[in-house]
């Protein structure tokens, strides 16, 4: 099988019948839901809760977790 010229159609229906011959409808399933895009804005949330922290509370936050590991 040469993928070099499949067409992204006939790659999809084949990799999801890849997988369903290997982990079954239900594992497919699941599988596929690990890649779901999610919503929102990373950047901007992790932003609010990041930039009213000093660096030396971060490096703090640090430290106080390496002990406790």
């Amino acid at each position: 099988m040469r993928t070099s010229t499949m067409t992204q159609e006939k790659i999809r229906t084949q990799g999801l019948d890849a997988l369903q011959r290997a982990l079954g409808a239900v594992g497919m399933v699941r599988f596929l839901q690990q890649f779901e895009s999610g919503q929102g804005d990373y950047t901007v949330e992790r932003g609010k809760w990041l930039d009213p922290l000093s660096l030396e509370q971060i490096l703090r936050g640090k430290r106080s977790s390496r002990k406790q590991a």
